[in-house]
């Protein structure tokens, strides 16, 4: 067991699935975010509109008072007490102040100190426990409450005023009003009850839509699956069907269409790559069985050294063709190139036009540069490529072959010419695929295995070069192109 199946048994495996998890998450933090906001700020309001209200009774006792009327305990909304210095009951009490008998000793303190009459003031205050405050509704006891409260001096007030108010000439009196959070609790609490429901709804909702959305949208990927399925190596021939919607669906199924295309061009090229070598193969074996056959039936007959020379000419032959598989082979599997190394393509085609043997036929093999000419690589696969190249031209030249490199920007450009009958323009690039020669009706002894351009053209490639066949008025022309690299001097 690996350390990713205790994660598994709990994550969902189905794309719909873990998309409409992901959506509810994503939904359910906004949404949590969304709720914490809203309740702080109705919590907010509710206690402005709590201190709205109280403000607003405070000022209308107050009006009272200066009138001499002493307020009633009922008909108010907030707790309030009207306290007086030299007085040890309170003036008047009432909104659920009377649990704890104001009558006997007033709850808040009485003013220690005169204000400025008509000021407010806001406090927060502690409401003492008493043992007769067990019909406190508002359960005010022993809590700290915004109080807010506002002065008055008997002194303003007319004799008749004090008098019908019970306290002294020289009395202060001070009108507390108990701001009550119990509304704005109860409005956040119910709005949260209410979010959490239509949360709880919504994420059902969302888990749902985005489910039902993915399946939809994920239809045409099922059937691109099921056609990739029966897809095999040896019939890649089925195609997917292209969505005309134009999502990424379409381009899915485009590049899928294009990769089934391409293995079905590899296998088809495979197939006639097998089919081309043994053709080949089986050339030089049946000429070898039969010249050998041959001479065991008629040993006295037979000139021994000529079957031996026929022998290992076609032996040789057969070497040359499975160098030529195996190298194409190692290219195919496209190996890691090692560490590059420099190479000089001027010397190496000067060294090769003068050691390059010329016997079958006369043929002039001349060299023109003007620079030596740096190239990243194998000597080996360079000299290998470029003798690929002499060989094509020594088998159709007429007369001469001209070797000439360049240095060109940052290219280093070899062209190889001869003056032989040249290749049909509508020829140009399939020569360069396996197994194709253009003189089949020439004897196949003299002619090459037809891989040695397709060799070459692959070398090429595998230095980020190119080889191609540039029209010219006489004879064939090959270039090659290869990306120029400093010489030691400059490095």
């Amino acid at each position: 067991m690996n350390a990713t199946e205790p994660r598994r048994r709990w994550w969902p495996r189905s794309v719909r699935a873990r998309t409409a998890l992901a959506a509810a998450s994503a939904a359910a933090v906004i949404l949590v975010g969304i709720g914490w906001w809203l309740h702080h700020d109705v919590y907010r309001q509710g206690t402005q509109i709590a201190e709205g209200q109280a403000e607003q009774q405070l000022w209308a006792l107050v009006d009272q008072l200066n009138e001499g009327v002493v307020p009633a305990r009922r008909g108010t909304v907030l707790p309030y007490e009207v306290v007086a210095t030299g007085r040890r009951t309170a003036v008047a009490y009432g909104g659920g102040m009377a649990a704890f008998d104001p009558g006997t000793r007033h709850v808040l303190p009485a003013p220690s100190e005169a204000r400025e009459p008509g000021g407010l003031t806001i406090l927060p205050l502690r409401i003492p426990v008493r043992d007769s405050n067990s019909r406190d509704r508002f359960d005010m006891a022993g809590r700290t409450y915004t109080v807010m409260s506002a002065d008055i001096s008997a002194d303003e007030l007319s004799s008749d005023k004090v008098v019908d108010l019970g306290v002294a000439a020289d009395a202060h009196l001070r009108v507390y009003v108990v701001v009550l959070p119990n509304t704005a609790k109860a409005i956040a609490k119910t709005t949260d009850l209410l979010l959490l429901r239509a949360g709880l709804v919504s994420l059902v909702l969302i888990a749902a839509v985005t489910y039902l959305a993915v399946r939809i949208a994920l239809r045409p990927v099922e059937a691109i699956r099921v056609l990739t399925a029966s897809v095999t190596a040896s019939d890649p021939r089925e195609r997917v069907t292209v969505p005309a919607t134009g999502h990424e669906i379409t381009a899915l199924a485009t590049t899928i269409n294009t990769t089934l295309q391409r293995l079905d061009d590899a296998a088809a090229q495979q197939r006639r790559f097998v089919a081309d070598a043994a053709h080949e193969l089986r050339s030089p074996l049946t000429t070898l069985l039969a010249s050998l056959e041959v001479a065991l039936t008629y040993p006295e007959r037979t000139d021994w050294p000529a079957a031996a020379t026929t022998a290992a000419r076609q032996t040789r032959r057969l070497q040359a063709l499975a160098e030529d598989l195996l190298l194409l082979a190692r290219l195919d599997t496209r190996t890691p190139i090692a560490g590059p190394d420099t190479v000089d393509l001027t010397a190496l085609a000067s060294r090769l036009a003068e050691q390059y043997p010329l016997t079958e036929r006369p043929l002039t093999l001349t060299c023109d540069s003007t620079a030596p000419a740096h190239a990243h690589g194998n000597p080996d696969e360079y000299e290998r490529l470029l003798r690929n190249l002499i060989d094509n031209a020594a088998r159709h030249a007429a007369h001469r072959i001209q070797i000439t490199v360049r240095n060109q920007d940052a290219w280093v450009v070899l062209t190889v010419h001869d003056d032989g009958p040249g290749v049909p323009t509508e020829d140009a690039e399939r020569i360069f695929e396996r197994f194709v020669r253009l003189d089949d009706a020439r004897s196949r002894d003299h002619g090459g295995t037809g891989l040695g351009l397709a060799i070459a053209r692959d070398l090429a490639h595998r230095r980020r070069g190119a080889l191609t066949l540039t029209p010219r008025t006489l004879g064939a022309c090959f270039q090659l192109r290869l990306p120029r690299a400093p010489t030691p001097a400059e490095e």
